[in-house]
């Protein structure tokens, strides 16, 4: 999943950037509201955390900017503002949640996983044939059997599987999963798909990924039995 932070404090952007990376997240940060509308606007995210007071255009005129164009992307403010007065305006303006700062990492985890399965309408669990996945958890399970899976590695299967008998493009796998430096070469997309094709032959989900030539991957139902 692909999330936007608009933070003009670069401590905390680093921090909630690190963190998420660990959580399996591709992460983009803008510092600024005019770059971070221009990025909301041009790139397709999964959630946006969006500061309330950064320079140029304010967080508030961002989140209305967002959802004048049409777009339902779950939005979370992170504000020291606290008033209940506060909380009331962002949410009218089109912010789905709202975090007062300081916070811990821990709660705008918590805030985002909420997000994130609301807009999925899927809970916490997605499946393809004998393969599940728990988002929540990071788990994958074939068949039984949990498979070992790097962060970056889950990160690819899960959006794969979630876009289940869709094809998925280089280009849009690169956007949700690796961050924008890896634009120029999706070459790292097939030697990902190399080691978890080992991994789920190896626990029985055969055939699982498939290519398609020209564009990309796609997952489909197992058309093999395991053996």
């Amino acid at each position: 999943m692909r999330l936007l932070i608009i933070e003009d404090e670069p401590g905390i952007a680093r921090f909630l950037k690190e963190g998420l990376e660990e959580e399996c997240y591709a992460v983009d940060v803008a510092f600024d509201g005019k770059g971070g509308l221009d990025l909301a606007m041009t790139n397709d995210y999964d959630l946006i955390l969006l500061d309330w007071m950064i320079p140029g255009l304010s967080g508030i005129e961002v989140c209305r900017q967002i959802r004048k164009a049409g777009s339902k992307v779950p939005i979370i403010f992170l504000t020291a503002r606290d008033t209940l007065e506060d909380v009331v305006f962002g949410l009218e303006t089109g912010a789905n949640d709202y975090v007062r700062k300081p916070f811990e990492f821990d709660e705008v985890l918590a805030r985002i996983r909420v997000q994130l399965r609301g807009a999925n309408h899927d809970g916490d669990a997605i499946a393809a044939g004998p393969l599940s996945i728990n988002q929540v958890t990071h788990q994958a399970i074939c068949n039984g059997s949990e498979l070992a899976l790097t962060p970056k590695e889950f990160a690819l299967l899960e959006y794969l599987v979630r876009n289940k008998d869709r094809p998925c493009s280089r280009s849009r796998i690169i956007e949700h999963v690796w961050d924008l430096q890896f634009y120029s070469d999706t070459s790292v997309i097939d030697v990902y798909i190399n080691f978890l094709r080992r991994k789920l032959d190896a626990a029985g989900c055969h055939d699982l990924i498939q290519t398609i030539r020209g564009i990309g991957y796609i997952v489909r139902e197992s058309t093999r039995s395991p053996g």
